[in-house]
């Protein structure tokens, strides 16, 4: 375990959403905050926000689809905060619309900002990490990186490619027997401001598939892996684990269930969608959207099932050692 206290960590996707949740987790624990987002309002309010909860935090306005401004924005947090201990990747956008309703120039911008925003971000930190062979990436990624849904083809593609990517990256770095670990979090459906702001085509307003759960149980497990990086990935909420499980059981059933019902449980007739998009231009460059989108009353805000993923070594040791006293006990002679 690696305490984050004092130490520099940045967070890309900072202003709003998951992102939000994260560098307030870390400011609770002490953390010296570099934030890396498109907006200026929601990356100031998100430095006040470490601030209250107890660290320090500095705002470096950058396009994470923009390989020189994050490499530029990297080389200022060294020279002013100090070096990286830990590198974390959320920032994304995306397009609500079926495949053949997102035009190429929206494709690409997803992509850029979806993908290539984490293959920048990994550049960048493994650039400033490598001379002291000593830090932690963490990607935030999604049960839709090895699940498909309708409706999120562009997203579904980029987080597809950012877990190839990291496995890729990831079996480099051990072949190198590198201190630096990089590791992925598959997070589940989140009460975020994502469906506020990400460019919808539809005629209803945009939802999470249920069942939701609060941005803070993301950011409490993503800012656990920074401290825990070793793991090849986390899995956080039931829902997640259940889809990548069946995933690996019965795919082409789980396309025939979705097909049914993943169009429908992605929309809400309690409102339109707001008209507003992040893809080209941040959506909080005047107004603070803040780390929660509309759907609290829906939402979870805790999740056994990620306390088990942290903990299967110590909870398979006692299970194995339940399992040997129970058969310990069977094997006694009657009397």
């Amino acid at each position: 375990m690696t305490p984050l206290r004092g130490r520099v960590v940045v967070v890309t996707g900072a202003s709003g959403g998951v992102g939000r949740a994260v560098v307030r987790e870390l400011g609770s624990r002490g953390a010296r905050v570099a934030l890396i987002a498109r907006g200026t309002t929601g990356l100031g309010a998100a430095a006040v926000d470490v601030g209250v909860e107890g660290g320090s935090a500095q705002v470096f306005e950058a396009d994470v689809a923009d390989y020189d401004q994050v490499r530029r924005a990297g080389e200022r947090i060294e020279a002013e905060m100090g070096p990286i201990s830990a590198w974390i990747n959320i920032a994304f956008s995306s397009v609500f619309a079926k495949f053949t309703d997102i035009s190429p120039d929206e494709y690409v911008r997803t992509t850029e900002v979806t993908y290539l925003g984490y293959v920048w971000g990994t550049k960048v930190a493994l650039d400033l990490m490598g001379p002291r062979n000593a830090g932690a990436i963490v990607q935030a990624g999604s049960a839709l990186s090895q699940r498909g849904i309708p409706l999120q083809s562009a997203y579904c593609g980029a987080k597809h490619a950012i877990k190839g990517f990291t496995e890729s990256v990831r079996t480099e770095l051990l072949a190198d027997g590198s201190g630096i670990h990089i590791t992925l979090v598959q997070l589940p459906a989140l009460n975020t401001p994502q469906f506020d702001w990400v460019l919808s085509k539809l005629r209803r307003h945009p939802q999470p598939v249920p069942p939701i759960y609060q941005p803070e149980v993301a950011a409490r497990a993503i800012v656990y892996a920074a401290e825990h990086p070793e793991r090849k990935e986390y899995w956080v909420g039931v829902s997640t684990a259940a889809t990548l499980l069946a995933q690996r059981v019965a795919p082409a059933l789980v396309d025939r269930y979705v097909a049914r019902t993943g169009i429908r449980s992605q929309q809400t007739d309690d409102r339109p969608p707001t008209g507003i998009s992040n893809l080209w231009e941040p959506a909080d460059e005047t107004r603070d959207y803040g780390a929660h989108g509309a759907f609290n009353h829906r939402s979870h805000a805790h999740s056994p099932q990620t306390w088990l993923s942290q903990h299967r070594g110590p909870l398979l040791l006692a299970l194995a050692g339940a399992a040997a006293a129970t058969l310990a006990t069977l094997r006694r002679p009657k009397r």
